[in-house]
């Protein structure tokens, strides 16, 4: 955990606190709101977007004093000079929007009905430019999915969806298996990809096993592409959460989410957004960040609700460490660049891995962005044999299953890294060729 999660003297600026009898929101509210006082201690960082604010309101269904976010914004903001961005409705009540001044700033520090208020900020994608072309890198064997290789070409799908919320997805990509898309980037007609960091993740996480190109961990599985970053890898805050909101609404459909993006700072409202999508049963797998720092100061490595995951560097496809070095540290260590500690949950491949990209193309991209879509394939394949299986369920499955620590090499897959940073040595995520083979697969359509 990181010291923010501490404990904290609850001071409500805002004068909004909830009944004495329901205890358990007063406590996350609490939580947050002390996460937005710890906000307020870092106004100077460049990724605080000037007069932006993500805004949640009251929404106790059963004192029916809930408010439709328009309607607020309307009876409240409209005419105040005050700009609306986004509306919230599925993962919470609420509304993103810029401020004319710091008199409606105060105004809404003291409506009733604002119930968390947070600056809006950048964030970005977990991903490092250096691209290369070289051989397939064997990340899949690493974890023992070569087993993948048996599904018949062309005959099944794992029956699974997977939200990519990030650049988008190349809608036309001949390797993938995009179900639905939809774009929250202003100025843009669909989610197909213009940077390409959103097609490489989806290839990891499910490309086709077919007569070309690469294999996913969960070969074909549905895509999702939710594009909540703009052309340059960029975005903003209120904009995931949108993607958040969407995904939400479509809870009975996607299984598992990806977010390999992130800031370095505190966000009470992006954790509220992703513990509600977490409750509605989306299980979230996000990367740990690239700048070699302990994980707990960056969101949302640092929720504790979701799978954390860093980045090793493996060059041959085996433990051991073997294989040739790379310039991110010798095969099978902990990539130089990754981010560690406590709030990781488990590790994977994400040094010069080899994947799908933009025009229908494929290259190799180094990130923890590349090591969550591993484990989020891996996540999807469990779903596909357990459908009832909560969030909670798949993250336990995941880290359980893991190599360890003190796990010898097995000579292929099965066998621990080097290089932690830290005393928390999470596991390495593992897919045991007799695991793979249990899943359920359906027919190509």
């Amino acid at each position: 955990m990181i010291t923010v999660c501490g404990i904290f003297l609850v001071i409500p600026l805002f004068g909004n606190t909830y009944a004495d009898d329901n205890f358990e929101k007063q406590f996350l509210f609490n939580y947050f709101y002390n996460n937005q006082n710890i906000d307020n201690r870092y106004l100077e960082s460049n990724n605080i977007i000037p007069n932006q604010f993500i805004i949640y309101l009251q929404d106790n269904k059963e004192e029916n004093n809930s408010i439709d976010p328009v309607e607020f914004y309307n009876s409240e903001l409209k005419d105040t000079g005050t700009e609306l961005l986004y509306v919230y409705y599925n993962v919470v009540k609420g509304l993103a929007i810029k401020i004319p001044n710091e008199k409606v700033l105060e105004q809404l520090k003291n409506n009733p009905l604002v119930e968390y208020m947070g600056n809006d900020r950048k964030i970005s994608a977990f991903i490092d430019t250096h691209i290369e072309n070289q051989i397939i890198p064997e990340s899949v064997d690493r974890v023992d999915g070569e087993s993948l290789n048996t599904i018949g070409i062309n005959s099944n799908f794992v029956d699974a969806d997977i939200a990519i919320l990030d650049t988008g997805i190349d809608l036309d990509h001949a390797d993938l298996n995009v179900f639905h898309e939809r774009s929250f980037i202003p100025g843009t007609i669909n989610a197909d990809d213009d940077h390409g960091h959103g097609t490489h993740l989806s290839g990891v996480a499910a490309a086709k096993d077919n007569s070309f190109g690469i294999v996913g961990i969960a070969p074909g599985a549905r895509l999702w592409a939710i594009k909540v970053l703009e052309s340059s890898g960029m975005g903003e805050i209120s904009t995931l959460i949108k993607g958040l909101d969407y995904i939400n609404q479509n809870q009975n459909q996607v299984d598992v989410a990806v977010l390999s993006l992130g800031c370095e700072c505190e966000s009470g409202a992006l954790d509220i957004a992703i513990n509600n999508s977490i409750k509605a049963g989306i299980t979230i797998v996000v990367a740990a960040g690239n700048e070699g720092k302990d994980a707990g100061t960056f969101t949302p490595a640092n929720n504790p609700e979701v799978i954390t995951v860093s980045a090793i560097a493996d060059t041959d496809g085996k433990c051991g460490g073997k294989g040739p070095s790379t310039p991110y540290g010798a095969d099978d260590m902990l990539a130089s660049f990754s981010n560690y500690g406590d709030v990781v949950d488990i590790s994977a491949p994400g040094v010069d891995i080899y994947s799908t990209f933009k025009s229908n193309s494929y290259t190799k991209l180094t990130g923890t962005s590349m090591a969550a879509p591993h484990v989020a394939g891996a996540a999807a394949l469990y779903i596909s044999l357990h459908p009832e299986a909560s969030p909670n369920d798949v993250k336990s499955y995941l880290i359980t299953s893991g190599t360890n620590f003190s796990d010898l090499c097995d000579g292929n897959g099965h066998g621990y890294f080097v290089g932690d940073k830290d005393n928390f040595h999470e596991p390495l995520l593992y897919i045991g060729t007799n695991k793979i083979n249990s899943f359920n697969l359906v027919e190509q359509y």
